[in-house]
């Protein structure tokens, strides 16, 4: 089985409840669901939020949807990941994330392609460095990986960020990564910021009412159509989060050692 984990929750700190906010008639992540839905390689795809009294509309979403939710820890991003997956038991998953609403399910079947073809242990199309637009980022991974991880990690970043303890031991885990033909890492399509939720939305509403099923290449050629379109967002750097999340690792080795 290849089960996709997307996490979501609604609790962001630089734009809350943005996996709520309406694109063209429907919650974000609903619009992201879809798209994801459209793989061909996927056997089954579940939503990993937490228990907070705050994503409970993010279940009722779900269900309302038909789409398996699980729950867990709102900050043990790790924990809430390996428990979300433990009951399927997949050999392998796709490591998804609720601020990805123009994620390309054609990229995410190339992806998990070259992950099995080269018998990878952990795959990401957003590596360094990416060539891929932020926001489209798709990880692959055994579920003995993630598991090991789920045993064995304990820095902030590795239980925030559920993969680094994979791919910051690469003499254990066989590393691949997928890159594009074309150096795409410019563009920014994640949505993080009030300015990244107005670029996808433009997109959406320029897009999705012709075609539900617009592909990554419909939006590149929107955007030399409209290029002032590609500056809306190009303010922010790419994975703040997770930078934020290494800062901490310091601190948390410096208190274990006093200790």
């Amino acid at each position: 089985m290849i089960l996709a984990i997307l996490q979501a929750r609604t609790s962001s700190s630089r734009l809350p409840g943005k996996v709520l906010k309406s694109i063209v008639g429907q919650p974000m992540l609903a619009r992201q669901l879809e798209r994801v839905r459209r793989s061909a390689r996927l056997d089954r795809i579940v939503v990993a939020t937490s228990t907070d009294p705050s994503d409970d509309t993010i279940a009722t979403l779900c269900a309302d949807l038909g789409v398996d939710c699980s729950r867990g820890s709102l900050n043990d991003v790790l924990d809430r990941f390996y428990q979300t997956a433990l009951p399927y038991r997949p050999q392998h998953v796709v490591r998804l994330t609720g601020d990805c609403p123009l994620a390309d399910p054609i990229l995410i079947d190339e992806v998990i392609d070259f992950y099995r073809d080269g018998k990878y242990d952990h795959v990401s199309n957003a590596g360094d460095p990416p060539t891929f637009p932020d926001g489209l980022d798709v990880e692959v991974f055994p579920f003995t990986a993630l598991e090991a991880a789920w045993h064995e990690a304990t820095l902030p970043s590795e239980r925030e960020h559920v993969t680094p303890f994979i791919y910051n031991h690469p003499e254990r885990f066989k590393l691949g990564q997928y890159r594009n033909e074309t150096d795409l890492s410019a563009l920014r399509w994640t949505v993080d910021e009030p300015a990244d939720f107005e670029l996808v939305s433009k997109l959406y509403e320029a897009l999705y009412p012709a075609d539900p099923a617009f592909t990554t290449q419909d939006v590149l050629r929107l955007l030399e159509q409209r290029p002032e379109y590609k500056t809306l967002n190009t303010q922010f750097r790419r994975n703040e989060g997770y930078a934020k999340s290494v800062l901490a690792d310091a601190a948390f080795i410096q208190l274990q050692q006093g200790e």
